[in-house]
């Protein structure tokens, strides 16, 4: 009766979950995006000023809901000592937002690179 009731709850309320990468080099812009993509879907959500955001080390994690799904961002710090562990969360996750700093022109080919690298070890 519990296992009927809680399969019951559990379609009812809870959201599917899906586990999200940001990915990028460092400065690239990936903690403003997560900023503002929790800013703009979670409604009380007050929001980190961006000119207070400073380098990640090692990992950001937010959370957004939208419609029946709850997102789960995971911002992954972009230093050249941090992207050889990215590949370590590739299994956990259901999907992959590569950032790039389009205004960068001189790191463009090191941003293709750290993109290529997970992806062809």
């Amino acid at each position: 009766m519990y296992t009927l009731l809680s399969g019951l709850y559990k379609y009812m309320f809870q959201k599917d979950e899906y586990c999200v990468l940001i990915l990028g080099l460092d400065n690239a812009g990936k903690t403003t995006f997560l900023e503002q993509s929790k800013t703009r879907f979670n409604k009380n959500y007050k929001g980190m000023s961006l000119s207070k955001i400073t380098t990640t080390v090692g990992l950001n994690i937010g959370t957004v809901d939208v419609g029946k799904a709850r997102l789960m961002f995971w911002d992954l710090g972009g230093q050249e000592e941090l992207q050889s562990l990215w590949d370590k969360y590739y299994a956990e996750c259901h999907g992959v937002i590569y950032v790039i700093d389009s205004t960068d022109e001189e790191r463009l080919s090191e941003s293709k690179q750290a993109f290529d690298t997970p992806l062809h070890p």
